[in-house]
């Protein structure tokens, strides 16, 4: 069958478990390769690069990674915390771990708009101030990630729905003078 779906699985894992339980609610006939957590194989570390863990869904697994990085460590920068140059060096990795799973798709989610573009697509209208803040360029580190964004805003349902990156960055001016922040 093409497409044939692949579950890395580890018998006592109540991740594997509840994909199993997925995807047999769902009908959907599925191949288990058992994984050595031990002797982490290839395909492990292919599918799943930052925790090396079995996977729960990766759709998931990379939104989840969105919301505990990039929000924290966007929030550390703009703040102008005494370590903005650490969280500015974080930032970067976590966006460059990213524009690896990206790859050379059009989307996360392949030839169209997918979960994970819906998560991490609001972050990206906060990458000005971010940038503007911290005094880098995604740009520069990131421009496969970037061209992403490009072409994910060139939809109208993302151009309609997020509101331009130079707005973020009024409101954020507005709000660091409401606080008194310098």
């Amino acid at each position: 069958m093409a497409g044939e779906v692949v579950l890395l699985d580890f018998w006592a894992s109540p991740f594997a478990m509840r994909a199993k339980l997925a995807l047999s609610e769902k009908g959907i006939t599925y191949e288990c390769k058992e994984q050595d957590l031990l002797n982490k194989g290839p395909l492990l570390l292919q599918a799943y690069p930052v925790h090396k863990k079995i996977p729960r869904s990766q759709a998931l697994f990379w939104a989840d990674y969105v919301e505990k990085n990039i929000y924290d460590l966007g929030k550390r920068i703009y703040v102008v915390q005494e370590d903005q140059a650490e969280a500015k060096e974080k930032l970067i990795q976590c966006l460059k771990t990213l524009e690896t799973e990206l790859g050379d798709k059009l989307y996360f989610g392949g030839d169209g708009i997918g979960f994970v573009d819906v998560a991490l697509l609001p972050f990206t209208t906060w990458f000005q101030t971010y940038e503007t803040s911290g005094n880098f360029s995604i740009q520069e580190s990131c421009p496969k990630l970037v061209a992403w964004v490009e072409r994910c805003r060139e939809k109208p349902s993302v151009s309609e729905a997020l509101p331009h990156p130079q707005k973020i960055y009024d409101f954020y001016l507005l709000f660091k003078e409401a606080l008194g922040v310098k």
